[in-house]
């Protein structure tokens, strides 16, 4: 009896596991992030190694922030992880972009370089007034590039590339990619190089005014919210928290409504590579009729307007900061996924190992259950 109840308890542990966990191999991705990885560190003197890559742990992983240089971030850390650009030789900045190229999409590259050449317009025009012995920087040399764990095609490690208004987290396990949490911002939201407008987060105002302005007056009522947003509910130094869903439910928008609120969620989701992007955007329109669309502000493109996509699988703010009567000209975004920030549903080697030794033992649980029932 004994032997009964201890095969049927392993069968029952194993079998937990096995549906919540399954192990991914690695993506052609994945492996490009670890050989840029490599190649980055390799062109690194040791002082700069140590700041560049360190462990992957609970503390390290939450090191990130939207503040400049000279402000504490919101989770008490003085100093972003990794190493500035700013403290790199042009060999090792080249290898360091690289890297981060080799991770994300090219629309998702370009992104954030924008926002980096964002912030390095607000440095020249901030720096003639600011005040004597202030510690506060922007700019370009300012952006950090960090790697947290050992880069992997199989075990799980993450690429942090943040600074003033950027915060890009991806955590690598396999062929698994995950963005969040991520902050994206801009200040200047508008700015000129060579003649030409560049807008960073230009779509995601554009598209979300759009999809307000699609809704019909019922639905409309239902997504504006009675409070005045002016902040992330969810942002930097909000790790574990939730927030009730609001707004509108997509379940009773149009396939044209549908359309345009994919389309902004894709501004986020499009950081990732193709492969990526592609697996989770099927996993956020599978839940589509459970996500929500919640709007404060004046529906007129042109003015500052706050906005938040809930669903089961993503969580998007977008938050004009300032007066609501002049708040056009710097942003906060951020993108989280429930219950799967810093790929908390991801599968490790050493789990994977743990998988494969609890099926062998699952077989020989039930060999033990058959010779007992035949007996």
């Amino acid at each position: 009896m004994k032997n009964i109840m201890l095969a049927l308890l392993l069968v029952t542990c194993c079998i937990a596991i096995v549906v919540g966990q399954r192990a991914t191999p690695s993506s052609e991705v994945t492996t490009r992030a670890v050989a840029a990885a490599d190649a980055f560190l390799a062109t690194l003197e040791p002082p700069k190694r140590l700041k560049a890559h360190r462990g992957l742990d609970d503390k390290t992983r939450i090191v990130w922030s939207n503040l400049p240089t000279g402000i504490a971030m919101q989770v008490g850390a003085t100093e972003r992880n990794g190493l500035k650009l700013g403290d790199m030789t042009p060999a090792q900045e080249k290898a360091a972009l690289a890297l981060v190229a080799a991770t994300i999409s090219a629309e998702g590259f370009a992104k954030a370089m924008a926002i980096v050449d964002a912030d390095q317009v607000l440095e020249v025009r901030s720096a003639p007034s600011r005040a004597a012995g202030s510690s506060i920087r922007f700019g370009r040399a300012e952006y950090y590039v960090s790697i947290l764990g050992q880069p992997s095609t199989t075990d799980k490690w993450m690429l942090q590339f943040g600074g003033h208004h950027l915060a890009i987290n991806v955590t690598l396990s396999g062929r698994q990619n995950v963005l969040a949490p991520t902050h994206t911002g801009t200040q200047p939201a508008s700015y000129s190089v060579d003649g030409k407008t560049i807008r960073p987060l230009g779509e995601e105002n554009d598209k979300a005014f759009a999809l307000i302005n699609a809704l019909n007056g019922d639905q409309k009522k239902q997504a504006t919210l009675s409070l005045e947003a002016r902040n992330l509910v969810l942002g930097p130094g909000e790790d574990g928290k939730t927030t009730a869903p609001e707004g509108v439910r997509v379940s009773s928008f149009t396939p044209a409504q549908r359309a345009t609120l994919v389309s902004l969620v894709r501004e986020w989701v499009d950081i990732l590579s193709a492969e990526a992007a592609a697996a989770k955007m099927t996993e956020i329109e599978a839940g589509l009729s459970d996500t929500y669309f919640a709007w404060a502000g004046p529906t007129t493109n042109g003015q500052g307007a706050y906005f938040r996509i809930q669903g089961p699988a993503v969580f998007i703010e977008y938050a004009p900061q300032g007066r609501v009567d002049a708040n056009t000209d710097h942003i906060h975004t951020i993108y989280r996924e429930p219950a799967n920030d810093y790929a908390a549903k991801a599968l490790s080697r050493s789990a994977q190992l743990l998988l494969l030794m609890c099926g062998a033992a699952t077989l020989a649980a039930l060999a033990t259950l058959r010779q007992v029932f035949t007996a």
